[in-house]
């Protein structure tokens, strides 16, 4: 199936080719044409299977129907559990409205900045994606009005209420209209996501597209005791003493993924990093370059690693170890793919040692740790 048997008009589809997006994936090719017709969603699929684009782009296309708003009243109200997601889920809005006839403003907001700045820019803004805390600090100010939200979008709600967030999604909730539009996405379909539908949701559309199970059999794995004084330094050891390309490297935050890559180019070791605050062109930039084997190692933040499918990936390695078993499987099931093996290597520090023991039980694999004591890393 073409995008352009899906209801998108001339001005999208140039912005989808202009994407090398040659086919929809299975929930754009169900969410889209739903959504268009004015449909709740339920949609369970695991970040990375395309659902962002399978929101935005209908959104657009119905927002080009409307008359141009000045106020500070959203029609369209996207709300994340993070910023990394803000940021980039407002990066493809402003990718794909590149060139629609009625332009369109979208705006990102989320705490750990100065809010006044978001309060300056809010008006005119037609479609907000939001962390919950922010939003009802903006809405305290009375700098952005729900009550002529149209369309809603809980986008990751299982990560929201797993960060605490379901009392402030609440009083969000009521500030809003009762006649509005719902997409519900998450990527677990648990008690309490279920109980939110049965709240939120009228006679929806549900698109479920459940993920392969990883084979992880194929995948060899090994760990390391490190200090973590000695991480980074063990780091390139591996990748420069093993010969090692294409490698993918994870790390929890944003800051350690742009300090890491500056140290490893600094080492001579050709690197970039992958994450939310790049915009949609230059993560799409990169990550065709590391496809490629244009660079050595590509270092990916969680929230931006997701969508990575390179099906001869040969290395992943877990320099920070994720919060939780399933998010490790996800990470080393970038490689071992199509029925050829790949590596798997941990870097554990001394405060690791109980949460990996965890993620090896939940995963019922024993992982050898070898230490680290021994290896000579002056000079890396």
């Amino acid at each position: 199936m073409a995008f352009s048997a899906l209801g998108l008009s001339a001005p999208l589809l140039k912005a989808i080719g202009e994407q090398s997006f040659t086919q929809p994936t299975p929930v754009q090719q169900q969410a889209i044409p739903a959504i268009l017709q004015g449909k709740d969603i339920l949609g369970i699929s695991k970040t990375g299977s395309g659902k962002t684009a399978g929101y935005v782009l209908p959104i657009l296309e119905l927002c080009q129907r409307r008359v141009e708003k000045k106020d500070r009243h959203v029609r369209v109200l996207v709300m994340v559990p993070t910023r990394e997601l803000a940021i980039q889920v407002n990066d493809v809005y402003k990718t794909f409205c590149a060139h629609l006839p009625n332009k369109i403003k979208t705006m990102a907001v989320y705490g750990g900045v100065s809010i006044n700045p978001q309060m300056m820019t809010l008006h005119g803004i037609e479609i907000l994606i939001a962390t919950p805390g922010r939003l009802l600090d903006l809405i305290d100010h009375k700098a952005v009005h729900l009550s002529q939200v149209d369309i809603l979008v809980l986008d990751e709600a299982d990560q929201m209420l797993n960060l605490g967030f379901k009392e402030e999604m609440d009083k969000v909730f009521q500030l809003l209209p009762a006649k509005r539009q719902n997409l519900l996405f998450s990527a677990t379909a648990s008690d309490d996501i279920k109980d939110m539908q049965r709240h939120l949701l009228h006679q929806p559309v549900t698109i479920e597209v459940t993920e392969e199970e990883q084979n992880i059999e194929l995948i060899e794995q090994l760990a390391y005791h490190v200090t973590a004084a000695r991480k980074g330094p063990l780091l390139r050891y591996l990748i420069k003493n093993e010969g090692m390309q294409q490698v993918l490297v994870f790390t929890s935050a944003i800051r350690t993924a742009d300090n890491l890559t500056g140290k490893l180019i600094k080492n001579g070791i050709q690197a970039a990093s992958l994450h939310g605050h790049l915009s949609q062109t230059g993560r799409l930039e990169k990550l065709q370059r590391f496809k490629a084997g244009k660079l050595r190692v590509l270092v990916a933040s969680d929230l931006a690693s997701r969508g990575i499918d390179i099906p001869q990936l040969p290395i992943v390695i877990n320099y920070e170890l994720p919060r939780s078993p399933k998010d490790y499987i996800h990470r080393i099931g970038r490689t071992g793919r199509a029925g050829v093996s790949g590596r798997a290597i941990s870097l554990i520090c001394p405060e690791d040692q109980h949460h990996f023991g965890i993620i090896q039980k939940k995963m019922g694999k024993k992982v050898e740790i070898l230490e680290s004591d021994d290896i000579n890393l002056q000079g890396f």
